[in-house]
């Protein structure tokens, strides 16, 4: 197989009561095993969208209906390993975000191995966010698909439309199970099987046909009076005490303060409430974070064995964030947003692109492999880069950047959206994107400038005296 180039994420679902102004949020850190592989904002319009799809990785060929629906995308720049489009919103206002690699044990894969020559991480938007008009058929037209062609990896999905969001992860080959998220909940998911209680009778749960009975058939519920799906299919390693438990603590830290869990536990929830209605900013702080405010910072000024203690959330790894909004307060030809960043989470903002265009921003689109201040993802991940060699230095200037630049996009969006109520045509949407665009560009340039200009006035390489 072709090396894979993605994976380690960290995923956050909104329930529409749950959210400050009553949308269905999911969002991901979409990271990978290099810290750099540049990543692009896309339209794929029907024609563009494949009939005949042949996987790199596992060199399975699908074919697809004819009668896909536009839909956003972030691919990789550079496909020799395959599309990974990672993200998206549909024509229809359904939204995918795939995947959050997840774990498994060895109980499960001896009864369902891995198919290698299964679908993944690769391909999985392609294959269903075009088909689908709800979260709900998302998760149905993806177990079809796991039970007919398998899959080679462990992954966990994300599924929304305006009312509902569905959480799926693939358990071994051909298995699956999926959960519909309470709409005054959240949740906070590493890369761990996340589902824990589970009932299979219920309306809010789906999964494979005969998964039910393969639990009782080769005895794999731990448990004496429940069901956790975490328990049965999933690791409760050394490693999941440092690398994922940590950040699904911090995130419920932050959103129920009032709760005192261990970071290193196993059995921290899945479904979970917050102290109070959650916003977008408050989905970005979560997914930038490196432990501040405890003693587990990395930029922080505890001991470095707590320092590097535990994964951060926002890491070098982070190749873009994505936060897919799909709004109730506004007409529908608005209702989609993705929310969008690249590059280390530290130094960046999210931008607002409105989901029903036909085209992005070349800012956003044009990347490639080749290093260039001109695209976005490259400046992105030339700020970060920076603030890193000394974060308490440049961390006021990213500071007043974030608030300052989220301000500008927000007046956009609110103009846009007044513009679209009182009756503007729809194609007023990829001049507002353009707007957007241009306005993070510029903001996040002005950033780098300022961080290099009071940045070379502290650098080591000076001394006392003017010649």
């Amino acid at each position: 197989m072709t090396k894979r180039i993605k994976g380690s994420c960290t995923t956050i679902l909104v329930g529409k009561k749950a959210s400050l102004d009553g949308s269905t949020i999911i969002s991901r850190n979409d990271d990978g095993h290099e810290a750099l592989y540049p990543e692009k904002f896309v339209v794929v319009n029907p024609a563009d969208q494949p009939t005949d799809y042949r996987a790199v990785i596992s060199g399975v060929n699908i074919k697809l209906p004819n009668n896909p629906l536009r839909y956003t995308s972030i691919p990789n720049s550079i496909l020799t390993n395959g599309i990974w489009p990672a993200a998206g919103i549909n024509s229809d206002n359904v939204a995918m975000s795939a995947t959050e690699t997840i774990t498994t044990n060895s109980r499960v894969l001896g009864i369902d191995p891995y198919v290698a020559g299964g679908i993944g991480e690769e391909d999985l938007v392609t294959l269903v966010l075009p088909y689908i008009n709800s979260a709900r058929e998302g998760v149905e037209r993806l177990g079809q698909l796991l039970a007919e062609f398998g899959t080679y990896e462990p992954n966990g999905i994300a599924f929304s439309d305006n009312d509902e969001i569905w959480w799926l992860e693939t358990i071994g080959g051909h298995h699956w199970a999926a959960k519909r998220i309470p709409d005054d909940a959240y949740v906070v998911a590493p890369n761990r099987m996340n589902i824990d209680d589970f009932d299979f009778a219920a309306d809010d749960t789906m999964a494979s046909a005969d998964l039910a009975d393969l639990i009782e058939t080769y005895h794999l519920n731990p448990d004496f009076d429940r069901i956790n799906l975490r328990h049965i299919f999933g690791s409760a390693t050394d490693k999941d005490t440092v690398y994922n438990n940590p950040r699904a603590w911090f995130g419920q830290k932050y959103f129920t303060p009032d709760v005192d869990q261990d970071p290193q536990g196993q059995d921290l929830p899945f479904i979970c409430h917050a102290n109070r209605k959650i916003s977008i900013e408050d989905v970005k702080y979560v997914l930038s974070s490196h432990y501040q405010n405890t003693q587990y910072d990395v930029y922080g000024d505890g001991t470095e064995s707590d320092k590097t203690k535990f994964r951060p959330i926002g890491i070098n790894r982070n190749h873009d964030v994505h936060i897919l909004q799909i709004r109730n307060d506004v007409p529908a030809s608005i209702a989609g947003i993705h929310w969008l960043a690249f590059g280390a989470n530290t130094f960046n903002t999210v931008v607002p692109f409105y989901a029903n265009v036909d085209d992005t921003p070349a800012a956003y689109k044009d990347a490639d492999g080749t290093f260039n201040l001109n695209h976005m993802y490259w400046l992105s991940c030339t700020t970060a880069l920076l603030g890193d060699t000394d974060f308490d230095l440049y961390e006021d200037f990213r500071n007043t950047f974030a608030l300052e630049a989220m301000g500008a996009y927000r007046k956009i969006q609110n103009d846009t959206d007044a513009a679209i109520k009182n009756g503007a045509d729809v194609s007023i949407l990829k001049s507002a994107n353009e707007q957007l665009s241009n306005e993070s560009f510029t903001r996040q340039t002005k950033l780098l400038g300022d961080m290099v200009t009071f940045g070379s006035e502290h650098m080591k390489l000076r001394y006392n005296l003017n010649d």
